[in-house]
């Protein structure tokens, strides 16, 4: 009985040393996590001990701030719906920004004698500010160039991964948030997804950059002798696809196939694809992965494995099938391509202040992986740079800057006229300076609906009217 009371002794010290053990690893090290916990008291003493700092843009802007209004303090923004998404709100709950700074931004770093005298005083402590990667005149030209419709934009360095400006529509007034929050959350509205980082759609033929990718690493001497006529449409077994529009492109070669999106070619070329690189080809390219991004967003996925059929690999080379994406993964793998191949981590989150203005936090671009050699990289420019030269986004064209992307036009029901309109693409060629992700719902295709979008972000970005 003594050895058998003994044994449980050690066992209960032992498990008891192993949690406290556990517990002085984790805590430290998911202290913000912690924090930021619903149930955790510490943040509604901290709200009645500081004052919640201030979020600004990159170019000094305010986005965010707390002000006194009738002895109150209130949340305020400045630019209401045209950052809603990314910035998001700090009252019935915290979503964008405002929760991923939420700890650096209810916290204050003024000296202990500093909040010692304020206190006694009656004063709350300055909060810590937080410096973002935003830039207003980007922001505000992808937000009026979206007008009335629904969909989303993603603008990126891709030399950096910094995220230049998100945005998506339909949106919402962060200000008016506690008065419209039954209106917000009915059942049906989807006012507070953000689109950009959270919406799934069939990527369509902007998938075609990822399916040229695999010819090309399964074709590397010989991918430019591909040849393929086309007549409108392509029948294999029991399944027939057809181009857009039913449009009839003749006699392509690779570049072409390419450049004038053509659904039969390119149905051609994926039952010509192993299947298993082909998987692992998405793979790398974080389909059915997580994504190197600190806010909150969706898994890109699709089917596809050594067994799937012949339907789903055709309806997968074009993008459509089961195959689902984010804006956002979009425009990382098109600013990897923009980079010579190598994905920067998005961030949005440039520095955290202290009241004084001195840095507390320096965050910075950081390389999380290599999607592709570059000479991969630079076949895909290449075709990407021939589809607005002459191709589907020919409206880039002859600009005072150049560019290079891709266009879709995503079906996402029965009827072939539904369709997502698409663009994706970076400028200048020679020296890739920003990546612009484009998708409107339901509107038509990309080449008419899309591009247009695009170039007022480009041509915001390089100072251009028109």
């Amino acid at each position: 009985m003594r050895a058998q009371l003994s044994g449980c002794a050690v066992f209960f010290c032992v498990l008891f040393a192993a949690m406290a053990a556990y517990l002085c690893i984790y805590i430290p090290s998911h202290s913000e996590e912690l924090f930021n916990n619903s149930y955790n008291s510490r943040q509604s003493i901290l709200a009645r001990q500081n004052t919640r700092g201030t979020i600004y843009a990159a170019d000094g802007e305010v986005l965010a701030e707390t002000v006194v209004e009738d002895g109150e303090e209130v949340r305020q923004y400045p630019y209401a719906n045209m950052f809603s998404h990314i910035v998001g709100y700090s009252t019935r709950g915290r979503t964008g920004l405002e929760s991923l700074a939420n700890y650096d931004l209810i916290n204050t770093s003024v000296s202990a004698a500093e909040q010692a005298e304020n206190a006694a005083d009656g004063l709350k402590n300055p909060g810590n500010d937080l410096v973002t990667t935003l830039d207003t005149k980007i922001q505000e030209a992808a937000y009026n160039a979206m007008g009335l419709y629904t969909g989303a934009i993603v603008v990126m360095e891709p030399s950096t991964g910094k995220i230049l400006a998100m945005v998506s529509k339909p949106d919402f007034d962060p200000n008016e948030i506690a008065q419209d929050w039954d209106s917000l959350t009915q059942d049906g509205s989807s006012v507070l997804l953000n689109r950009a980082s959270q919406g799934l759609y069939p990527p369509g033929s902007t998938f075609k950059i990822i399916t040229a990718l695999e010819y090309i690493r399964e074709h590397p001497d010989d991918w430019e002798n591909y040849s393929y006529q086309c007549s409108g449409s392509y029948t294999y077994g029991d399944t027939t696809i057809r181009c857009f529009h039913g449009s009839s492109h003749g006699q392509l070669d690779f570049m072409h196939s390419f450049a004038e999106s053509c659904n039969s070619s390119f149905a051609n070329i994926g039952m010509s694809l192993d299947r298993e690189d082909f998987s692992t080809t998405l793979q790398e390219l974080l389909f059915d992965q997580e994504l190197p991004v600190d806010i909150a967003y969706s898994e890109s996925s699709v089917s596809l494995n050594e067994k799937s059929s012949d339907a789903d690999m055709i309806q997968t080379a074009i993008g459509q099938g089961k195959t689902q994406m984010t804006p956002l993964h979009l425009c990382m793998i098109t600013s990897a391509i923009a980079n010579g191949g190598v994905l920067m981590r998005p961030y949005e989150m440039d520095r955290v202040e202290k009241p004084d203005g001195t840095v507390l936090k320096q965050y910075g671009p950081q390389e999380y992986a290599r999607l592709m050699t570059s000479g991969e990289a630079q076949i895909l420019t290449e075709l990407m740079e021939d589809v607005v030269e002459e191709g589907t986004a020919s409206k880039l064209s002859g600009l005072s800057y150049t560019a290079a992307g891709k266009t879709g036009s995503a079906e996402y029901s029965d009827s072939s006229s539904d369709s997502h309109a698409w663009f994706t693409g970076f400028a200048p060629v020679e020296n890739p300076q920003v990546a612009v992700t484009v998708i409107i719902e339901g509107i038509g295709s990309g080449g008419d609906y899309a591009v247009p979008i695009a170039k007022r972000v480009f041509d915001a970005f390089f100072g251009t009217v028109g």
